[in-house]
């Protein structure tokens, strides 16, 4: 059975969800990571790996989805909630691109109080500083929709007319509504997150895909998340990379109450292995530094990834979930050298910076 895969992949034929389950319950962690970097080596024949350099801009921690994995949020009735002013973004723009920023990653809270006006006047305070906006998850945009009793294909509209420029591809975590109503009974469901991508790229905004797993998914959950992006991606072309992290349970309700521990390193590598092998029409995999640390990162580019990810100037997310790790510009093509690659940055659209 490895054989016949391996020719497959060998051959640059997609592997069917018998092959994805059949490599998930026999194969060997050494076997994936052969096959993963067969795939990255045919996508990506030239030794580089890429990263941009970007920050994580939280607009606002109020949210009314509270989500049972997320140590972030602040709920409404909290006090301690805040909302960032003018001339905190402004501060936080100027940082990003004193040290060679391209991009920001905008996201937030699910604000019950804040029209889409809000966020359009966000957008074109934020563009005049010229830097690209990569921001507005689907559940964001989702909720921006109810809170404004518009249409998603508006919003994007919109929020494109007003300076967004792409879309993340946070909130997907496991795109199966079994997961989606337990953890996040709130949060749009999988086929709006679905529906929100394939407008946006309809309406010619490239994005990101994510699937965080390591909670209280199934393997054939993970399989039919993945399996909807891939279908999604083969209807689209819009998805320039594939981000996959592992649950980050400290500090968050569901860990509690279902005692889930950390996802190990030696998971998140077959994981990454073989959605890798799944995704082939992908063009791009990256690495999770943010939530496996530097050296996991560095392994990461033999098991599929062919990206290094942001630099991550800022990070409040994961690291309310206690992890929190660093890295520099020059740390990161440090490592991507000590692993035998060459590191160039990127932008969002995986056009190389000169």
């Amino acid at each position: 059975m490895l054989s016949r895969i391996s020719r497959k992949v060998e051959q640059g034929e997609r592997i069917s969800d018998e092959d994805f389950l059949w490599l998930e319950q026999h194969a060997e962690l050494y076997d994936l990571g052969v096959l993963a970097d067969t795939i990255r080596k045919r996508l990506h024949p030239d030794p580089v790996v890429t990263y941009v350099v970007d920050r994580n801009i939280n607009y606002t921690d109020i949210c009314i989805s509270a989500c049972k994995f997320c140590a972030f949020y602040c709920s409404p009735d909290d006090e301690g909630g805040s909302v960032l002013t003018r001339e905190e973004l402004k501060q936080k723009i100027d940082e990003t691109q004193a040290l060679g920023g391209t991009q920001i990653l905008l996201q937030g809270g699910l604000h019950p109080d804040k029209p889409l006006e809000f966020y359009e006047d966000m957008l074109r305070f934020i563009k005049q500083t010229g830097i690209h906006i990569h921001g507005f998850s689907p559940p964001e945009i989702h909720h921006f929709a109810n809170v404004s009793a518009v249409t998603e294909a508006e919003v994007i509209t919109r929020l494109i007319a007003a300076g967004l420029d792409s879309i993340p591809g946070g909130g997907a975590e496991i795109l199966t509504d079994r997961v989606r109503n337990e953890m996040a009974p709130n949060k749009c469901s999988a086929d709006q997150w679905l529906a929100i991508m394939e407008e946006a790229h309809h309406q010619g905004l490239r994005t990101t895909a994510t699937m965080m797993f390591g909670h209280i998914e199934t393997i054939e959950e993970r399989l039919e998340h993945l399996r909807r992006l891939r279908e999604l991606q083969d209807k689209t072309g819009g998805f320039t990379a594939f981000i996959l992290w592992p649950f980050q349970p400290d500090n968050t309700p569901i860990a509690k109450s279902r005692n889930i521990e950390k996802t190990s390193a030696f998971t998140y590598l077959r994981m990454l292995a073989l959605s890798r092998i799944y995704l082939d029409n992908f063009a791009n995999v990256q690495a999770s530094w943010v939530t496996q640390g530097p050296k996991i990162a560095q392994l990461s580019l033999f098991f599929g990834a062919n990206d290094f990810g942001s630099t991550m100037i800022e990070e409040n997310v994961v690291a309310a979930a206690g992890v929190r790790f660093r890295l520099s510009e020059q740390e990161i093509q440090h490592l991507v050298k000590d692993a035998g690659f060459i590191p160039k940055q990127r932008l969002m659209d995986y056009t190389l910076v000169a």
